[in-house]
């Protein structure tokens, strides 16, 4: 059923793809007036039983679908076989000489060439601009959470602020906020223009700076000012036990319903009902309010964590009886009396951003002494007010010592530690694409809820066309960022993948919904498109190579030297592609040698 399932998901994406690049050629040499005589989407024989063949013949071109749905191409009069240049289709009786490829200039054989790989990369554009009309999900440039203690929280920067224009430039999404910060490396200022309340003011935010890993697990320096787009549940954190919060009761990790009977949603909700209670309690004289908390129930001793409270970084084991997934967990109501203070952070109380839901046995933060729900504080001094950003100190700390600050039953604690190298299952989960990070073994509770979002609709194709334009851009940058890597070694040969790779890829990101596999599409489409320009003989790039030389010396290349070039450039595509498919065969081949060993013993 798995196999079924993921023909099911990479056939049709293959499919589109060939089409779309091969048809490009065959468009551009019908336009030029060039005869084709082949037009396959596939190799092998045409698909079919029997009489029936998808195979048809139509305007002196035999169009053509075959079994095998790796590839395809489009065969024009005169134009050779590839890796068989002695090779030439029999000639039509009625072909005209102006009709044969060679008879055409150099800049229309450049534009055959070019054609498919443009229309591989016009096909993101396409895509999107479908996308955009039926509507694109996108994060609203509304603040979530500020981390305490960072250079948005010292700005006055708060959470619900919408960000208008980022250094004079509007913004509408958060993904237009991000960026530019990230990018600011160097430090410098920030003016944000935001909205809150109704009234518009400008801030001067300045900018600071992390280490973090990138798309390819490279550590990278970006700008960074402690703000994000999800919001703090109202879950809390109390760090000391003389404080009025945890006199009155309350626990790092209770989450509030309600105050005074008004609900709760997230850690803004709090505050302001926090506030607003208090002061109508003063009001009437009364000197508390009511709290409705919601707690975990103790579990019993050994019972293990559960698995909606684990993160990155906790790594369970699915083969570990002890790390297998447990019942969901319980919760219980208490009502709490607390002093009627308008601010949380005068009863004593944060979030709970870094609330430890659950160690890993043998691993750094179960060796130095780390238990569920401790709350961490800080990293090597400086406060942490969000997961992510612990998350990132952790991965990029290259396993040098930590000292962590952390709360345990109202108390603060320091310990120290050296995160391991650890394999983790990349972003699909795919085997055989994982990835090396710095871990210590530890799990966070969930404290964070989704921002404010929209869908983008934007149905003026004047309009759509330039957003779907910038758009392919980013993915294409991206991809060249990535492909530069791979060529000056900063990323191994081991991340290639072959179509058993991009299989395994087409099917998960179709589980994910069709949204997810349309992205991974235009992705390996660009893919497609920029690869065949490279000039490797046999590839779109390597023939337009071919046509330059051809036009400078003024005469064709002999067959002895175009059957050299293919000769090189076949070599050249079976190395990247033998690579790719050890990669995606090697998990199999190294459970296979585990079978074989396990059964020998």
């Amino acid at each position: 059923m798995a196999v079924i399932d993921t023909l099911v998901a990479v056939i049709p994406m293959l499919g589109i793809l060939i089409l779309v690049h091969e048809l490009g050629h065959f468009l551009v040499a019908k336009a030029f007036g060039v005869r084709v005589l082949k037009f396959s989407i596939g190799f092998g024989a045409p698909i079919g039983f029997g009489r029936t063949r998808a195979r048809w013949v139509r305007g002196g071109t035999e169009y053509v679908i075959g079994w095998i749905p790796l590839g395809g191409f489009v065969r024009m009069l005169g134009e050779p076989m590839p890796g068989d240049e002695n090779f030439q289709a029999p000639i039509p009786e009625d072909a005209r000489p102006d009709e044969f490829l060679e008879s055409k200039p150099v800049w229309q054989k450049l534009a055959i060439v070019f054609a498919g790989p443009a229309m591989n990369l016009l096909l993101p554009v396409v895509c999107l601009m479908g996308i955009l009309w039926f509507g694109l999900p996108r994060p609203d440039a509304v603040v979530g959470m500020v981390e305490a203690g960072s250079p948005a929280a010292r700005a006055g920067i708060r959470p619900g602020d919408r960000i208008l224009a980022v250094d004079g430039e509007p913004v509408e999404w958060w993904d237009e906020v991000v960026l530019p910060i990230r990018e600011r490396a160097e430090g410098g200022t920030l003016e944000l223009e935001v909205e809150r309340g109704g009234s518009e003011r400008v801030l001067e935010v300045p900018i600071g700076r992390q280490m973090t890993r990138d798309a390819y697990g490279s550590v990278v320096e970006t700008g960074w000012i402690g703000i994000g787009h999800r919001r703090l549940a109202a879950v809390v954190g109390v760090p000391s036990e003389g404080s009025p919060a945890a006199r009155a009761g309350l626990r790092s990790g209770d989450r509030v319903v309600s105050i005074d009977g008004e609900a709760i949603e997230d850690w803004q909700a709090l505050e302001r009902v926090q506030a607003r209670a208090a002061r109508a309690a003063l009001a009437e004289g009364r000197q508390q309010v009511v709290w409705l908390v919601e707690r975990e129930k103790p579990r019993e001793l050994g019972s293990p964590q559960p698995e909606a409270a684990r993160r990155p970084g906790a790594a369970p084991n699915p083969s570990d009886p002890s790390q297998a997934p447990p019942p969901e967990p319980e919760f219980e109501e208490r009502t709490l009396s607390l002093p009627a203070t308008p601010d949380l952070e005068a009863l004593g109380l944060i979030p709970a951003t870094i609330l430890v839901a659950y160690v890993a046995p043998d691993r750094p933060a179960a060796r130095a002494g780390l238990q569920p729900n401790d709350l961490v504080l800080s990293v090597d001094g400086e406060p942490v007010g969000s997961f992510d950003r612990f998350v990132s100190l952790v991965q990029t700390s290259g396993g040098r010592e930590l000292e962590i600050a952390f709360s345990r039953a109202g108390r603060v604690r320091t310990v120290r530690l050296r995160a391991r190298e650890e394999t983790v299952s990349g972003p699909y989960d795919i085997e055989g694409m994982e990835e090396k990070v710095y871990q210590i073994g530890l799990g966070a509770a969930i404290s964070s809820l989704p921002g404010e979002s929209s869908v983008q609709l934007i149905r003026n194709p004047l309009v759509a066309l330039p957003r779907a334009v910038e758009m392919t851009w980013q993915m294409t940058r991206d991809y060249l960022q990535g492909l530069g890597k791979l060529l000056t070694g900063e990323v191994g040969t081991e991340k290639l993948s072959g179509p058993i790779g991009i299989a395994r890829i087409a099917r998960k990101s179709l589980d994910r919904g069709w949204l997810d596999y349309l992205s991974m599409m235009m992705l390996i489409s660009i893919n497609l498109g920029i690869l065949n320009l490279l000039p490797i003989p046999i590839l779109d790039g390597g023939q337009a190579l071919i046509y330059v030389i051809e036009g400078i010396k003024r005469s064709p290349l002999s067959m002895r030297s175009r059957e050299i070039a293919s000769s090189i450039g076949f070599g050249v595509l079976v190395l990247l592609m033998g690579r790719a498919f050890w990669n995606d065969l090697t998990p199999t081949w190294t459970r296979f040698v585990s079978w074989l060993s396990s059964g020998s013993q």
